[in-house]
């Protein structure tokens, strides 16, 4: 990262930290104790706006999450100063063991699940989302650890995607670093760029893929357990999975 130009008059005084944790694109630093600032290029593609929105929609829910304080466009590119959650995220504490780590991931995600889908303004459902994993796809954005594989894996996205669809409020990356925790509880949601209204099984994937990579295949069955699910619809696990590659 080249040294920051902030926008005028943020964060001054505190010491930058720099978040290296999670795939996303975006420059995250910690500002002090208190705030995060998200930096992202402006372009066609750019997923900060967006964030933003979810952030304001999904604080004015009563859930957990960053308080956006300001947002900004300067020096080509889009800024976040938001509030900082206590804890920590479940991907960078050694404290948690599977059990905890998959009944802190259920709670959360039933939390979320319960708002009503019909109260928010963001559409992920399938169509919506082929839509935009072809346009990523075409911008050559695809993010499979083979790239060999994408034309492939975006043929099989067209033809296994799911045909009905049982609709709730999602994270859209539900997986370690995006849950916070302190003393065992949850303590709210980072990283909401793809909050939507979506299938249940768009963060039920991503939540068991995130299990599984930190814990073992062993940890997934509590997870759904916790969360409610008796008999997992595989296809839909697979396919969500697979969505996550455009992303």
């Amino acid at each position: 990262m080249r040294p920051l130009d902030l926008p005028p008059g943020w964060a001054r005084g505190h010491e930058l930290v720099p978040q290296i944790i999670g795939e996303s694109g975006a420059w995250v630093y910690r500002a002090g104790e208190a705030h995060f600032i998200k930096s992202e290029p402006i372009s066609p593609l750019a997923e900060l706006p967006g964030e933003i929105e979810r952030l304001r929609w999904l604080h004015g829910t009563g859930l957990a999450c960053p308080e956006v304080i300001h947002t900004a466009e300067h020096d080509g590119r889009h800024w976040l100063l938001m509030t900082a959650l206590p804890g920590h995220d479940l991907a960078s504490t050694s404290l948690l063991n599977a059990e905890t780590a998959a009944r802190l991931m259920a709670e959360a995600l039933r939390q979320l699940h319960a708002l009503d889908p019909a109260s928010c303004p963001f559409d992920h459902r399938v169509g919506i989302r082929i839509r935009d994993a072809s346009a990523r796809y075409h911008a050559g954005l695809y993010d499979g650890d083979d790239p060999s594989q994408g034309p492939a894996d975006y043929a099989r996205l067209i033809t296994d995607a799911p045909v009905t669809e049982d609709l709730v409020v999602t994270h859209g990356d539900a997986c370690f670093p995006n849950f916070m925790a302190e003393d065992g509880r949850f303590t709210g949601f980072i990283d909401c760029g793809r909050l939507g209204v979506a299938d249940r099984y768009q963060d039920l994937a991503l939540a068991c893929r995130s299990l599984e990579y930190n814990y073992g295949a062993a940890a997934v069955p509590s997870f759904l357990a916790a969360y409610g699910v008796d008999a997992p619809d595989e296809a839909k696990l697979d396919w969500y999975m697979l969505l996550d590659e455009f992303f």
